[in-house]
């Protein structure tokens, strides 16, 4: 059975961490495009924090780890990311205390709970060109490769990036429904939703990191993880 290692984890915060610091200004660029360009700027704000706490948090477990990650999150990142991405981490936590590794169901799970979470917490669906336009497709194909038991993780890892990537693309015409971008109306259409960008660059340095073949389709992703 495929599982994943709490160091596994770590070391998937640490890369992200990477790619949000180093995508500072991008991410922010593709935000002033239809939002008020701060995302780059307060995300990165956040994981600057997480990048330097990282080695020194408490891992006795999983859910214990990312717990301590949320609350960095909803204190150190500004805007609305904040609250979003820290109840992101914070469900995942939940059902992830007192393990140190997981199987791809109960990772599965935990993904499924911080999306449940996001939607409760900023009211958007999917189609409101949002980064759950990303994240709730990744987490469907997460849930459906832990029924079919797949036991290669690089497979799941390169499935999940190209979905995400995907949705830059899906979601470009899209009218923003949510956060700062639906205050401009028919001005966000065309224009790429920058927290689809970022998910989908993360993942796109976790197949990196994790030496998985993989090749962004989207441009905003191809720049931004170069």
């Amino acid at each position: 059975m495929a599982t994943i290692s709490l160091s596994t984890i770590e070391q998937g915060i640490d890369t992200t961490a990477d790619t949000v610091i180093r995508n500072e200004s991008y991410f922010s660029d593709l935000d002033g495009l239809a939002g008020d360009g701060d995302f780059g700027t307060s995300l990165a704000t956040g994981f600057k924090v997480i990048k330097k706490d990282l080695p020194d948090l408490d891992k006795s477990d999983i859910g214990t780890m990312l717990l301590k990650i949320s609350m960095i999150v909803s204190k150190h990142v500004g805007g609305s990311s904040g609250p979003i991405w820290g109840t992101g981490f914070m469900k995942a936590a939940m059902p992830t205390k007192g393990k140190s590794e997981l199987t791809l169901q109960e990772f599965a799970d935990a993904i499924g709970n911080a999306v449940d979470g996001i939607m409760a917490r900023g009211g958007a669906k999917l189609g409101d060109k949002t980064l759950l336009d990303a994240v709730i497709p990744v987490a469907e194909k997460l849930k459906d490769h832990a029924e079919k038991g797949t036991e290669d993780l690089a497979e799941v890892l390169k499935d999940c990036a190209t979905i995400a990537d995907g949705a830059v693309e899906t979601t470009r015409s899209l009218v923003a429904h949510r956060g700062r971008a639906s205050q401009v109306g028919e001005r966000s259409a065309n224009t790429p939703d920058p927290g689809i960008v970022a998910i989908a660059t993360i993942l796109a340095d976790w197949c990196k990191a994790n030496s998985v073949e993989y090749t962004p389709a989207a441009p905003e992703v191809a720049k931004a993880s170069a």
